[in-house]
């Protein structure tokens, strides 16, 4: 996950569309999503961080194999795709757990 779009999940979780004029749609306009739903946006970055994955594995077998590839940067790919990873293994966790919250919930 980089910056950007950690910053996109900002924007999506503040949707432009104001009060007024969501009561101006149609009931099948508002069902509609307006814009990128979370679960696009979360695929999108999943695939971001296989892709990130695949990269510095893809550097460490050139490294293994005696390639003239940049030690540094190698080790600055692994750890950038070993922190996505990681940041995307805590948001999952905070969505189930935010999940089991509701469940847990009375009704």
């Amino acid at each position: 996950m980089t910056p950007e779009s950690i910053s996109a999940l900002g924007a999506v979780a503040q949707d432009p569309a104001s009060a007024a004029d969501l009561a101006q749609l149609s009931p099948q306009q508002a069902a509609q999503p307006q814009g990128k739903t979370f679960a696009t946006w979360m695929s999108q970055e999943v695939a971001s961080v296989n892709q990130q994955m695949v990269s510095a594995e893809q550097g460490l077998q050139q490294l293994a194999s005696g390639a003239p590839v940049s030690l540094h940067e190698v080790m600055m790919r692994a750890e950038e795709a070993r922190l996505s990873f990681q940041l995307m293994v805590q948001m999952r966790n905070k969505v189930l757990e935010a999940y089991q919250d509701i469940m847990r919930m009375q009704a």
